[in-house]
């Protein structure tokens, strides 16, 4: 090997060492200048020079970007979470970080995106690429009941789509509504019911966080409900065609939802049959508490934070708002009486507008169920079609109800002694709890229906005797009324004698004055006696 060959070897090594030397201490200057932005710059102004430089190498990038964030105004933004359900589907061996969580009586483990992570998806032959982005913004109304140290920051929460400009058009006509539909259908499959509860300690700055869940295992379906066959028929039916009538509803111009209204006596299974409609709908469930809302404003933001295909559920709603006297309904202004107590709660107006005005159309494929034990306690104007579509009695215990208890709890179709509990069911009112509680007694079967049959028996007398007992209750109280008007009849006709007296005018009412005493001194008499006798 030459001289001049070994040393343009030796210039090539140097030169190459130099190259190394350079690039190292410029990813070593990098690493510094990030790891000081990140931990000692203000988040704004991270933001504010990763949107520089964004901007910058943008404007030379033939790269389209579209911004999905997770909320719009006060409601879930449907794109997002469809984003979040469909690249679940799309996570890769060359993603780095995943986040995965399970709840306790969830079957199947849930993965989603991580921050930051890129992801990449090929529709028709085009590259799309999406990153998870999170913020965090100062907010004073910030409380994490699961963490007592946490600062006082909430997280914004947006995904980034990226792709080649020229394919806008397929990005927004075809590719988000194929990754919308095919998100659904993940979700579908791999969906836990949820029942939804109202704590307004939890809310982050926005409605949607006061919904907090738990898992809904809730056993009851339409094939185990004790129910009248008819009319679970019928609902199932109602159900069915409910949930296919998307394109019917927009036609006629109403709003995709539906309303059932579950009247009885207490244990009669209205909570189970809303159970059995979510898990046949495969539903969730959200569980409003009207007395636990301040207004109707607050009420509309909580309602319009609910998602879609849910059942909204409102148990005991003659004992939830005020429905007799809508003439109140009317809101005060603030500046006319701030502390006005009718300003602070929610009104059946309030309720109406949401059921059936124009806040009715936020929101698809909803089910809206009200729960009473007194229908005839409700407004008319809340049980018209339309607010409430169907009503459901749940009745005492018939005898098919009966064969439905026995067939879940002793598996069995028939049995002798099938006849005399028909009868005695037909001869008395007995809820269908009632009835399912002489049916979990450990014992041979034929013990169980023996007893049902003496508990039968023992139920028709008390029933008897709590009817004769209200009976004589009323009697007693129509027979005090009617003592009462008798008296104020009396006493009207003895004031009209003392008036028509012939006296003067100062004598006539000095007599008035003496009568009234008298009566007065009678009539507290009279009381004294009743009291005493009620006493004995």
């Amino acid at each position: 090997m030459s001289s001049s060959d070994s040393s343009s070897a030796e210039s090539r090594l140097a030169t190459a060492k130099t190259v190394l030397t350079t690039a190292a201490s410029v990813a070593a200057t990098a690493m510094l200048a990030k790891s000081l932005v990140q931990d000692y710059l203000p988040d704004e102004v991270h933001q504010y020079i990763s949107y520089g430089f964004r901007y910058f190498f943008g404007y030379f990038s033939s790269q389209m970007t579209i911004i999905i964030e997770e909320f719009e105004g006060f409601v879930h933004n449907e794109v997002f979470e469809a984003a979040e359900a469909y690249l679940a589907t799309k996570i890769s061996p060359s993603n780095k970080r995943i986040k995965v969580s399970k709840h306790e009586k969830e079957n199947n483990y849930n993965v989603t995106v991580e921050r930051d992570e890129e992801v990449m998806d090929t529709f028709n032959g085009v590259k799309f690429h999406w990153v998870l982005h999170c913020r965090h913004v100062e907010s004073k109304n910030f409380h994490n009941p699961r963490d007592l140290n946490s600062t006082l920051r909430s997280e914004v929460r947006s995904f980034e789509l990226s792709f080649h400009k020229k394919f806008k058009d397929m990005a927004l006509e075809s590719y988000l509504p194929f990754m919308v539909k095919r998100a659904t259908l993940v979700r579908n499959e791999k969906k836990t019911l949820k029942i939804f509860t109202l704590d307004p300690d939890s809310m982050y700055g926005t409605y949607s966080d006061a919904w907090t869940s738990v898992v809904l295992d809730h056993p009851s379906t339409f094939k185990t409900l004790a129910m009248d066959s008819d009319v679970k028929r019928n609902v199932m039916e109602d159900l069915d065609q409910f949930v296919k009538r998307r394109d019917f509803y927009k036609r006629v111009g109403k709003a995709w939802k539906r309303g059932y209204l579950l009247y009885g006596p207490p244990g009669t299974g209205k909570s189970s049959l809303i159970a059995a409609m979510a898990n046949h709908l495969n539903f969730d469930i959200y569980d409003l508490e009207l007395t636990a809302v301040n207004n109707n404003s607050e009420l509309r933001r909580l309602l319009i934070a609910t998602a879609n295909r849910s059942i909204l559920v409102v148990e005991d709603i003659d004992c939830s708002i005020e429905l007799k006297d809508r003439t109140t309904d009317e809101v005060p202004n603030e500046a006319d009486e701030p502390n006005d107590p009718r300003y602070k709660k929610v009104t059946l107006s309030g309720l109406l507008n949401f059921i059936d005005g124009l806040w009715s159309s936020c929101g698809d494929e909803r089910i809206i169920i009200f729960t009473t034990n007194y229908k005839e306690k409700l407004d008319a104007a809340l049980l018209r079609p339309g607010r409430m579509d169907m009503h459901i009695h749940m009745s005492y215990c018939t005898p098919s109800t009966f064969k439905a208890l026995a067939s879940n709890y002793l598996e069995i179709k028939d049995h002798p002694l099938f006849s005399k509990i028909e009868e005695g069911i037909e001869a008395t009112e007995v809820s269908p709890a009632e009835v399912a509680e002489q049916l979990m007694r450990n014992d041979t079967v034929d013990k169980i229906l023996e007893g049902l049959i003496e508990f039968l028996k023992i139920k028709k007398i008390e029933n008897e005797q709590d009817k004769a007992k209200k009976e004589e209750q009323d009697l007693k109280k129509n027979e005090k009324t009617i003592k009462g008007k008798d008296s104020k009849v009396k006493n009207s006709q003895d004031v009209d004698e003392q008036l028509v007296r012939n006296d003067r005018v100062d004598k006539v009412l000095e007599g008035l004055v003496e009568l009234l005493k008298a009566k007065k001194i009678e009539d507290d008499e009279a009381k004294h006696v009743e009291a005493a006798s009620i006493n004995l």
